[in-house]
């Protein structure tokens, strides 16, 4: 292996340093990973150039006919050829110079440290924990690497442009003891190959064919100028985009959402109040030693520099996204979403959160 280049998993914690903030983002130093999962079965008989085409089309096939010739794709830990047949439950690993989509500067706030809880202001654009493109860049990592508050298990979720209250417990036990039973009374369906969920249609006589997720929220408007309103939301249930497409279900999306906004519809700025806690886990990634390439890889990473201080990361040729911090297809000019969480309580318990500074009407 070159001098310098270490190959990152998931069991490497962020640190403070992997940071840099610039023109009110925070962005994460670009650095070198290796994905790891298991061929499904209906992967089973492709070749490992085919696989990687159509499941993860970020990249172009001849970026992964490349990796592929160059050990940054191999199968069990081998290095194999383009036309490899990859078999069900082999191990695949990819090596990547992975970018991370960046997220606004804002502080992640603790609000209350308990033995057993901790209470966060969780601003908009980021992502609780871990999921697609995003590891760092997280709830959960930004807390690791600032505040040292490792591990916490998320009580419930809140979507990436989503601010307000979130509860992380210190233990999966803890965790579990929060998130009640669920009450359910209508139906969601989420397409995960589109980002969006949709409200399925079912007749109160027939739900024998019904698809989606039984999924329940309760509206009441607070204020409003006549133009905008205030929106109290209690989601009885806890699905994916469930308060932002029960809004435009009812012809009143959140005035900003430009995933379920129509400009035949109402304008309301939302913000939720009282919620049940929604059902939420986070993927903990499984035990395993830290993997390295063979050396033949190295040969790939010569001619890699440096940028200046001001953009101080390593450019790796292959690379689809150097030398830019972003990863391709990034929308600089993405907003926080008027949906907040404000409160969650129980039985013998209530957390709250200020409210941000949009929550009024004038």
């Amino acid at each position: 292996m070159m001098e310098g280049i270490v190959w990152e998993t998931p069991l490497n914690p962020p640190k403070r340093e992997d940071y840099v903030f610039k023109d009110g983002k925070r962005l994460v130093k670009p650095y070198f990973f290796e994905f790891i999962c298991n061929v499904k079965n209906r992967w089973a008989g492709k070749t490992v150039v085919d696989l990687f085409a159509h499941e993860f089309r970020q990249r172009p096939r001849d970026y992964y006919v490349t990796a592929v010739e160059a050990g940054r794709i191999q199968v069990d830990g081998t290095r194999v050829d383009v036309t490899y047949t990859v078999k069900s439950s082999q191990r695949i690993s990819h090596f990547v110079h992975r970018h991370e989509p960046p997220v606004m500067e804002w502080n992640i706030s603790v609000l209350k440290k308990e033995d057993d809880l901790v209470t966060v202001f969780k601003p908009p654009s980021i992502p609780v924990h871990p999921c697609g493109q995003y590891r760092k860049n997280t709830v959960l990592g930004i807390l690791q690497a600032e505040h040292g508050l490792t591990p916490l298990f998320p009580v419930h979720r809140l979507d990436r442009l989503v601010s307000g209250l979130l509860i992380l417990a210190r233990s999966a036990a803890r965790a579990d003891l929060f998130r009640q039973q669920q009450v359910v009374d209508a139906a969601i369906i989420f397409d995960a190959r589109e980002g969006r969920s949709s409200v399925e249609a079912v007749t109160d006589d027939d739900t024998s064919s019904q698809k989606g997720k039984l999924a329940c929220t309760k509206f009441n408007r607070i204020s409003t100028n006549g133009v905008h309103s205030i929106v109290k939301c209690e989601p009885i249930t806890g699905r994916t985009h469930q308060i932002r497409v029960h809004l435009q279900h009812l012809g009143h999306p959140i005035a900003n959402d430009s995933l379920y906004f129509s400009e035949a519809y109402s304008h309301f700025l939302v913000k939720p109040l009282n919620d049940s806690p929604s059902i939420g886990s986070m993927e903990q990634p499984a035990k395993r030693s830290k993997s390295s390439l063979s050396g033949q890889i190295s040969n790939h990473l010569s001619g890699y520099k440096e940028l200046d201080v001001d953009e101080d990361f390593v450019i790796d040729p292959m690379c689809t996204n150097c030398p830019n911090f972003p990863p391709n297809g990034y929308d600089e000019h993405e907003e926080g979403l008027w949906l907040h969480c404000v409160r969650y309580s129980g039985p013998d318990w209530t957390y709250e959160c200020p409210y941000p500074e949009w929550a009024s009407i004038r």
